[in-house]
């Protein structure tokens, strides 16, 4: 297959149950219309479990400091598989 961008060679990989295509030079991700649907349901899925655990953003206030930077081990959302 061919990218439609920069004519570069894409290749198929799957993420979780969807298959998407990747440009090997533009790093273009591109799929069908109903893997699109998919993966909306895979990421909606992934966040489903993790409401209850979510606590609330505190006030900005002038004394603090900045927060540490965030972990790449866990995934922050499903479609983040796409692109890490």
């Amino acid at each position: 297959m061919t990218c439609p961008r920069c004519q570069e060679t894409m290749h198929t990989r799957n993420v979780g149950e969807v298959s998407v295509a990747q440009c090997a030079g533009c790093q273009g991700i591109f799929l069908a219309r109903s893997e699109l649907g998919a993966l909306t349901e895979a990421e909606r899925d992934f966040h489903a479990g993790s409401g209850p655990e979510t606590t609330a953003l505190p006030r900005i206030t002038a004394d603090m400091t900045a927060p540490p930077p965030a972990s790449r081990s866990t995934p922050r959302s499903y479609l983040q598989r796409l692109f890490g």
